[in-house]
């Protein structure tokens, strides 16, 4: 092997090694902001869950009160107490909530919490396997507790005609119509939470076959590597750094005419002057 091939191969070894850490320090990076929002997408999904604030009152309804997804509070001026609010349900007992279709959004909204929970303790698992592999793990769990989330928002709205909530919100009160009251910002919070977990989820995705990528294993001797990959990039590399590699090739100069023809002259001048005579020294 040349020097110059030598100095290519060199290169382009410097060049990958370059690449693949500044790839790492990018890749930690996202990995860290990856995770604190992960954390902060099971907060929230505990917060969407307990919060009973889903929708409630305007200062149009006939009634007062507010509705979760399994616990609700009316104002009653029967109450004979200090504070006139009845309060109801409890999530040990499903019975006790409003309507089906609310009873049905409390237990997606329970496997999206639970789901959540359950990525945020599969962290540890990054002491143990490849990240690679623990990317790929949380992004399933993540999309799988998304899905949850959004059904259960796209089920809580066909329980909005319940005799109870009429009380509060109107006659007018139907499917995906609220009549006179209004979304809470719970409900909000979990139309937030459901487009946060997809995001996260595609950037597990992403990560997860990133790292893949980098740690692939060498291909084998006289194997080109596959377009996309880092070996890939480091053998373009040194192809164009070989084509570069252009060795010098010598000219002779060319003699002029005149100084050919005065050369020759000489040449045969001294072939007819006839050679000159020894010296012989006798002692």
């Amino acid at each position: 092997m040349g020097s110059g091939s030598k100095q290519a191969l060199d290169y382009s070894s410097d060049s990958a090694d370059k690449y693949s850490a500044r790839y790492l320090r990018n890749s930690k990076a996202i990995g860290v902001l990856w995770a604190v929002f992960t954390v902060c997408y099971g907060i929230l999904s505990v917060v969407v869950l307990v919060q009973p604030q889903w929708v409630g009152d305007t200062a149009d309804s006939p009634g007062s009160g507010y509705f979760g997804l399994w616990r609700h509070c009316v104002y009653s001026s029967a109450l004979q107490v200090e504070s006139p609010l009845a309060c109801a349900g409890r999530l040990t007992d499903l019975s006790s909530i409003v309507s089906a279709p609310f009873r049905a959004a409390t237990i997606f909204v329970g496997l999206a919490v639970i789901i959540a929970l359950l990525c945020i303790i599969c962290f540890l698992m990054f002491c143990f396997l490849r990240s690679s592999t623990v990317f790929h793990l949380c992004a399933w769990m993540q999309l799988l507790s998304g899905i949850c989330l959004l059904v259960a928002l796209l089920v809580f709205p066909v329980g909005w005609d319940a005799g109870r909530l009429r009380e509060v919100c109107g006659p007018e009160a139907d499917k995906y119509h609220l009549g006179r009251c209004g979304i809470r910002w719970a409900y909000m919070l979990a139309i937030v939470g459901a487009i946060d977990a997809l995001v996260l989820a595609a950037l597990g995705f992403v990560l997860s076959s990133r790292e893949e990528q980098l740690w692939r294993q060498p291909e084998p001797a006289g194997v080109p590597a596959p377009p996309g990959s880092v070996l890939y990039e480091a053998a373009s590399v040194a192809g164009s750094r070989r084509s570069m590699n252009l060795q010098p090739v010598m000219l002779m100069p060319q003699l002029d005419q005149d100084r050919y023809s005065e050369f020759s002259q000489r040449s045969a001048v001294s072939a007819r002057s006839p050679p000159a005579p020894a010296h012989n020294f006798h002692l």
